[in-house]
C-alpha cells in the first residue's frame, strides 16, 4: 500500500474546557448528525409565536379576584341597581333619549356577555383552588403519615423501656429484700445463742 491509499487523519474534537472555549469563539459545535448542539450553559432563545403571550400566574390571580368579587353581595347590589336604572331610563325618558327600547335587547346581550366571561373565570379560579387544596391535602397526608410513624416508634420505645424496667431492681424491691434478710437474721440469733448454753450444760 502506498501513501496515496492511506486515509487522512481524523480531526480530533476538543472536549471539556477546550470545547467551551471553542464554542465561545463564535463557532457553534455540531453533533454527529451535523445539527448544532444545545449549549447547557446558556438560556434558550424564546420561540416566536403568532399568539399573544401572557403570564398564566398573573391571569389566574386576576381571575380569582374577579371570582371573589362576583361572589359578594356588593356585586349583586350594583348589578341590580344598574339594571333598574337601565330599564327605568329606557321606559320613562322620551323616545329620542332612549338607547335600548323594549324588550331591552342590548341589556340582554350585555348580561349574556357578562355571564359568558364570568363562568370561565369562576371555573379557572375553582381549578386553581382545587390545585391548592390538592397540594394541601397531600402535605397533610404526608404529615399524618410521619406523625403515625413517630407515634408507633415512641410506642415501641415505651414498651421496650417498660420491659427493661421490669427486670431492673427498684428501690422498693431492694428495701423489701433487705427487710426479709433482717428478719431472717433476727430469727437466727436466738437459735445461735441457745446452742452455747446447751454445750455448757453437756460439759
Amino acid at each position: 500500500m502506498g501513501a496515496e491509499d492511506r486515509e487522512p487523519p481524523r480531526e480530533r474534537r476538543p472536549h471539556g474546557a477546550s470545547a467551551v472555549r471553542r464554542g465561545s469563539t463564535g463557532e457553534r459545535p455540531r453533533g454527529a448528525e451535523g445539527r448544532p448542539r444545545v449549549r447547557l450553559d446558556q438560556p434558550r432563545v424564546p420561540r416566536r409565536t403568532l399568539f399573544p403571550e401572557y403570564d398564566p400566574e398573573a391571569f389566574g390571580r386576576m381571575s380569582e379576584k374577579i371570582a371573589r368579587f362576583l361572589g359578594t353581595g356588593r356585586f349583586i347590589v350594583w348589578m341590580t341597581v344598574t339594571i333598574i336604572l337601565w330599564i327605568s331610563w329606557n321606559v320613562t325618558v322620551p323616545g329620542s333619549l332612549r338607547f335600548d327600547n323594549y324588550p331591552f335587547i342590548f341589556l340582554t346581550l350585555a348580561l349574556s356577555l357578562q355571564a359568558s366571561y364570568a363562568a370561565p373565570l369562576i371555573l379557572l379560579a375553582q381549578n386553581r383552588q382545587d390545585n391548592r387544596d390538592r397540594v394541601t391535602h397531600e402535605q397533610d397526608r404526608k404529615q399524618n403519615e410521619r406523625s403515625i410513624a413517630d407515634t408507633e416508634y415512641l410506642t415501641r420505645e415505651i414498651a421496650a423501656l417498660r420491659m427493661g424496667l421490669g427486670e431492673v431492681a427498684t428501690r422498693d424491691w431492694m428495701r423489701s429484700e433487705l427487710e426479709e434478710l433482717l428478719r431472717e437474721l433476727e430469727l437466727r440469733q436466738p437459735a445461735d445463742g441457745e446452742r452455747p448454753e446447751r454445750d455448757e450444760r453437756d460439759h
